[in-house]
């Protein structure tokens, strides 16, 4: 078997029929991360004339420094050593050649699953043959992380979508229906947007994301000329909002008036009921108040959470979303998430990818907020190995071992 650098269309066409890949392997990503300074390289192992593994490896240069990244691994079987070994010893030689001094793969190997209920799967045999495979062969396990330390997330939330979409709402926590049918009704609305649009998700990441607005759309304009993305927002239909709040003054308001006549009956036993009654008008006249402010600041609507989508081999990944900060209690984005995974399983997609969570078994963890959002939609989280190194020259690496990479790379 030879190992050798291969075209985009090779590497497109090997991918497009492996049965296990992620958008982060694909040539329009690859492109992208050109955009970004990186350089690329396309690597096939031919078996006679067919490739039997692949991989496009992201070169970062600075000065005599080279550093390469595979985003979610090879394009390999893990499990047979005799081919990862073939693959690994060549491509070593062909790296060091081009001074490449080591690279990094987050490899799509799972390590265990957990459904909603925190129940967990794992498949130690498979697991543990190919974490033996890697390592003996050289790549370094650079650790279990629990957060957002490596560069890709090590765990995932995943929903599947092979059930009917009705089910699939069914299956959502009950308070997170009831928020998505509140969202509904006081005048949120979803609407696929394009590329001009993208602004909305840069304002609502930029400061918990590190990439810029050029780089959202460069993966639109990318991913588009595959038709692979989609972009959607939500947005406050500000009329709609005040007319919902006056209704709600108006009925809460005949109720306070039906409680006040009773009590002139001296019926005592209504005290309480009077007192919550109070309760809710004052809050409902507070909101009103509001909702008449928001419709004078914001006569054209409101947009409030947004959604960036890659669509590839039937799995739909939220490569980026955000909200609003100032309107989080609206819940829209609870609304948002929802009808992406209406359309996506009424579309027969497989898998809807909401992107990278934290381990949910860590206590006092940060993120539980993340967590709990994203798994309250009965989604799954999944593990996987995490990140691995592969000194590919060891003279040029133990020369430039101190090249801050994950600031380089980003997510």
């Amino acid at each position: 078997m030879i190992l050798k650098e291969i075209t985009d269309e090779e590497f497109n066409n090997f991918r497009n029929n492996y049965n296990m890949s992620s958008l982060y392997q694909s040539t329009e990503y690859s492109n992208v991360m050109e955009n970004q300074k990186f350089e690329n390289l396309y690597i096939g192992l031919f078996d006679n004339k067919n490739i039997v593994a692949a991989t496009s490896i992201l070169i970062y240069k600075n000065g005599k420094k080279k550093y390469g990244y595979v985003p979610r691994g090879f394009l390999i079987d893990y499990n047979d050593i005799n081919l990862l070994k073939t693959f690994t010893v060549q491509l070593k030689k062909l790296l060091s050649k081009k001074n490449i001094m080591a690279i990094k793969i987050a490899p799509l190997i799972i390590k265990s699953t957990y459904d909603s209920k925190y129940n967990i799967t794992t498949n130690n045999n498979y697991y543990n043959n190919i974490f033996k495979n890697l390592t003996s062969l050289g790549y370094r396990h650079l650790g279990y992380n629990n957060f957002f330390e490596a560069l890709k997330p090590r765990y995932e939330a995943i929903i599947d979508l092979s059930i009917p979409y009705y089910i699939l709402f069914k299956n959502i926590r009950k308070n997170f229906r009831t928020k998505i049918r509140s969202a509904e009704k006081i005048g949120i609305k979803i609407y696929k947007g394009n590329y001009d649009d993208l602004k909305y998700l840069y304002l609502q990441t930029k400061n918990k994301y590190p990439r810029d607005l050029k780089y959202f759309k460069d993966i639109y304009e990318e991913f588009n000329k595959t038709n692979k993305i989609e972009f959607f927002y939500s947005k406050l239909d500000t009329g709609t909002y005040l007319k919902y709040y006056q209704q709600k003054y108006i009925e809460q308001e005949q109720i306070c008036s039906d409680i006040n006549i009773n009590m002139t009956n001296n019926q005592n036993d209504l005290i309480e009921i009077k007192i919550e009654a109070d309760k809710k008008f004052d809050y409902y006249r507070k909101k009103l108040i509001k909702a008449t402010k928001l419709l004078r600041d914001y006569p054209d609507g409101i947009i409030t959470s947004s959604a960036l989508i890659i669509k590839d081999q039937k799995e739909a990944y939220v490569l980026m979303d955000g909200y609003d900060n100032k309107f989080k209690y609206l819940n829209s984005k609870h609304l948002l998430i929802w009808k992406l995974c209406e359309r996506y399983s009424k579309l027969n997609f497989k898998k809807f990818n909401l992107g990278g969570i934290t381990n949910i078994d860590i206590k006092n963890n940060p993120y539980k907020g993340l967590n709990d959002f994203k798994l309250s939609f009965n989604a799954i989280s999944v593990e996987y190995a995490g990140d691995f190194e592969l000194i590919c020259n060891n003279t040029l690496y133990f020369m430039y071992n101190n090249i801050p990479l994950k600031s380089i790379l980003k997510r």
